[in-house]
């Protein structure tokens, strides 16, 4: 059973603000769920269309009807089961390794798509913006697969959180940059990735170390820019190849 107040704070959880007044977010989809349950992410309560064993305790799920479940789920295509976690808390970012900046990132895939590159090449740490959009956003949760809980977002003053590193690198990635495949990177610094529409703006540009870029190809070269997600991988591929 689902109480209506329960499903009225499920869907506040859609908002970012109520995100943050209740510290809980929601995830769905068993592969998802299961994977955020092998993390140390606190779960509140797990609802269910049909029975699922998620081993957990069976206080800990509630069946509840596919009209209940279609109020609370922030999918376009409702899933058969729906999760409440506990926020996590941020952790101390270490300059040691290689750390990626993002500076306004808004769109809900880029950032779920950046994330599970960060987790698939061994990048433990993401600072962003304020304006960054929510980690716990449920198309982020979604996008993420589950690498979420392997990364740690810091958000906040993207400016003094650079500044805080002293004497590391910060790379950023311009069309009039040098080209990333003409460099020697080192296997610390700080990988600044812009805004979609705006790109790097102009207060994190001023602490830019290093302006590189993805060189285009072909005859026309037409191309406007990348998608911000694509850029990433790339240039975070490059920097773990040349100190492979």
């Amino acid at each position: 059973m689902v109480t209506k107040n329960q499903i009225k704070l499920i869907k506040s959880l859609h908002q970012k603000k109520y995100r943050k007044e209740h510290q809980l977010f929601i995830a769905e989809g068993v592969k998802v769920i299961g994977e955020l349950l092998k993390s140390s992410l606190v779960l509140e309560h797990i609802y269910c269309t049909e029975a699922l064993n998620f081993e957990v305790s069976s206080s800990m799920v509630s069946l509840v009807s596919k009209d209940d479940m279609k109020k609370m789920s922030a999918l376009t295509t409702n899933s058969n089961c729906l999760a409440v976690f506990h926020c996590a808390k941020e952790e101390e970012v270490d300059y040691n390794d290689i750390v990626v900046a993002l500076d306004n990132i808004r769109d809900p895939g880029n950032l779920g798509t950046i994330i599970r590159l960060c987790d698939w090449f061994g990048i433990r740490h993401i600072i962003c913006t304020s304006e960054t959009v929510d980690v716990y956003n449920p198309k982020v949760v979604q996008a993420t697969m589950g690498s979420m809980v392997r990364v740690n977002l810091v958000y906040g003053d993207l400016e003094q959180m650079i500044k805080n590193a002293a004497d590391v690198p910060v790379y950023g990635t311009f069309m009039d940059g040098d080209s990333i495949y003409k460099q020697e990177f080192v296997n610390k610094g700080i990988i600044v990735m812009g805004n979609e529409a705006n790109g790097i703006s102009k207060t994190i540009e001023s602490l830019v170390t290093q302006k590189i870029a993805i060189p285009r190809f072909g005859s026309l070269q037409q191309t406007e820019s990348l998608n911000v997600a694509m850029a990433a991988s790339i240039v975070i591929n490059e920097f773990r190849r040349i100190n492979f």
